[in-house]
């Protein structure tokens, strides 16, 4: 995984969204970190990209994660990463609340969180050619076909992350449902902005921290899919 034009496709009235937004239990501490850190760590939603090196308040490469969880992955990797600065995007409050309380605990400063729809967030935040990375590890797979048009990875939108991408940038995608992966294969290999970098999927690169889930998963006989694809310079 590294270190390092056409409009933006419309998606802010869109009727099918790519998550169900359930009202979690904030736990005690959740809440405390939400109040005392909110306001300096979680960026609110506006139709116009931030200036990210005054809000970090320096200049670095800027890593988009989108679908955070509890922060487990996110907040080790900020931390194996000082160097880099990271934008988290997650809808549900407890996952916030628990990635405030990693972020104060572990002292990370290299991390801003935006709690709102990550597609249009991506589609009114972030600036083409702006991000380094793009993180979506383990998204909703909606495995009935029914629901299938809800995934977040479809054509229009890896588009989207393909441009906001400066060349050389890296799209990682973790999976632990082999259909979607193999969906998700052929969206980014027609992608013409990306290329992969693996003949089909890639191995798990040390920089992705294996997660307790994951690593049940895989016990169980499981199997998880890396995609990695770079954005082609011109």
């Amino acid at each position: 995984m590294g270190r390092l034009l056409s409009e933006a496709v419309p998606y802010s009235n869109r009727p099918i969204r790519s998550f169900v937004l359930r009202q979690g239990r904030l736990t005690p501490a959740q809440q405390r970190a939400i109040v005392a850190m909110g306001t300096r760590f979680c960026l609110p939603f506006d139709k116009c990209p931030p200036d990210y090196d005054a809000v970090f308040g320096r200049k670095a490469l800027l890593i988009l994660e989108i679908g955070f969880g509890m922060g487990e992955t996110t907040a080790q990797i900020a931390q194996a990463c000082p160097e880099h600065n990271f934008l988290a995007i997650e809808v549900h409050s407890p996952g916030v609340g628990s990635l405030l309380q990693k972020i104060e605990k572990n002292g990370l400063t290299n991390l801003r969180l935006i709690q709102h729809d990550a597609v249009e967030v991506v589609d009114a935040m972030i600036a083409p050619e702006s991000l380094a990375g793009v993180h979506v590890f383990f998204p909703d797979p909606w495995p009935k076909k029914k629901h299938h048009k809800r995934r977040l990875l479809q054509e229009a939108f890896v588009h989207t992350l393909a441009e906001r991408l400066i060349p050389g940038g890296y799209v990682h995608v973790a999976t632990d449902w082999a259909e979607y992966a193999e969906e998700t294969l052929s969206v980014l290999m027609r992608e013409p902005l990306l290329r992969n970098t693996a003949e089909r999927f890639a191995p798990r690169p040390a920089t992705r921290p294996q997660t307790k889930f994951e690593a049940r998963g895989l016990k169980l006989g499981h199997e998880v899919f890396d995609l990695i694809f770079r954005k082609v310079s011109r």
